[in-house]
């Protein structure tokens, strides 16, 4: 049988989130494969309210400034 369930690693044991339908004490093979998160689309309202802010800082010319923020 083969069988595939989402599970958090904490203190050294794998708990499932789920019910897993399995017999207590009974032998499997697993295979890891670590989930990452999305990282957050910025919305079109957090966008703005960076813009915003720029806007109301009195700065008129920040291209003048860019080269100061590079690496």
């Amino acid at each position: 049988m083969i069988m595939a369930f989402h599970a958090i690693y904490e203190n050294g044991v794998f708990r499932p989130t789920g019910k897993v339908d399995l017999p207590d004490r009974c032998e499997v093979d697993v295979e890891i494969r670590q989930v990452f998160e999305e990282p957050k689309k910025p919305s079109l309202d957090d966008v703005y309210s960076i813009l915003s802010k720029r806007f109301d800082s009195g700065e008129h010319d920040v291209a003048a400034r860019h080269d100061e923020h590079q690496p």
